[in-house]
């Protein structure tokens, strides 16, 4: 079974419809002892950071999300969660990735919305993805590059496209919203 986090945030009916369509059986949840029996969890995203850690923690979800072993897919915000700390709010995040999320500098730029290449792709996300593809993207904040940095993406700077460390994966862009490209990219996570 996949878990698709329930929690105040959007675009979680985005992605549980993407996963049904892909053809697994998906619940949406924020009980944690079925997020503990999944077989995998996706913790999607499009929201504020602080107040976003304030509710996971008010439900005692921030430590049953760092304490899972199955594959966990973090997506957009769900991505900024699982770092350390987040500019925005200041908020201290679930620190699964040593990264900082940080605001891209002031411009007219922002927020990136729209669609952007990923590059320098390693690790099992990208199974039958052939470098700098089109990724469709919406955010104002994005992750430093690190040793978990597993995809590339430059917008006004470059910065963590995908980061994976032990059990734990996390995008940036929304592969929900990302076409054929998305589609695999869900799926190569999915047959983990």
């Amino acid at each position: 079974m996949i878990s698709i986090v329930k929690y105040n945030t959007g675009n979680v009916q985005s992605v549980y419809n993407a996963v049904t369509r892909l053809g697994y059986q998906a619940i949406m949840t924020d009980d944690p002892e079925l997020l503990q029996k999944s077989d995998k969890v996706i913790l999607p995203g499009v929201g504020e950071a602080s107040s976003t850690m304030q509710y996971l923690q008010s439900i005692n979800l921030d430590t049953v999300l760092k304490r899972l072993t199955q594959p966990v897919l973090g997506i957009c915000l769900g991505q900024q969660l699982l770092c350390k700390s987040s500019e925005e709010g200041n908020s201290p995040c679930l620190g699964i990735f040593d990264v900082k999320v940080k605001k891209f500098p002031p411009r007219d730029l922002i927020p990136h919305v729209g669609w952007n290449s990923i590059s320098d792709l390693k690790g099992d996300l990208f199974k039958k993805v052939r470098n700098k593809v089109d990724v469709y993207y919406v955010h104002s904040y994005y992750c430093e590059i690190s040793d978990d940095t597993t995809a590339i993406t430059d917008y006004i700077l470059p910065f963590s496209a995908t980061l994976q460390r032990d059990n734990f994966y996390a995008t940036q862009f929304h592969p929900e919203k990302s076409a054929d490209i998305g589609v695999q990219i869900l799926n190569n996570f999915l047959k983990l």
